[in-house]
């Protein structure tokens, strides 16, 4: 399992890595892991804007439906369309190609609230052993 240390993690598996004005976001390795296969992906249309913790799409796989919840507030201003033909990426490169969307942070501290690498591993370990 891979906790990259150069971004922040929701507990609700979402990842946030800032980049410069934005924020890049995706599913967890872990979360992709327990997923299993994933068959969907439903994005929220550019300029949408999120509230921290708001669902903004669905991951669908063969084992469950799970809400896509936005780690930070702010607009989206891109999402990764190249899902929509290799919905692979996500499971092969949960921290590159298979990033789901980038948002322009209407308050970039709120990623100082999500877990850093460390804490989102042990967050993970105490729910698998659930």
């Amino acid at each position: 399992m891979d906790f990259p240390d150069d971004r922040r993690y929701a507990e609700s598996h979402e990842w946030a890595k800032r980049e410069g004005e934005l924020v890049r976001v995706g599913i967890s390795d872990f979360a992709q892991d327990q997923l299993g296969d994933i068959v969907f992906v439903d994005l929220p249309p550019v300029r949408t804007t999120l509230a921290r913790g708001q669902a903004f799409g669905v991951i669908e796989s063969v084992k469950a439906v799970a809400d896509l919840l936005a780690p930070v507030s702010g607009e989206v201003v891109e999402v990764n369309g190249d899902l929509f033909d290799d919905l692979d990426a996500i499971s092969a490169e949960p921290y590159g190609r298979g990033w789901v969307m980038l948002i322009r942070a209407s308050d970039p501290t709120e990623l100082d609230s999500l877990m850093d690498a460390a804490a989102y591993q042990q967050h993970c370990e105490e729910e698998e052993a659930r």
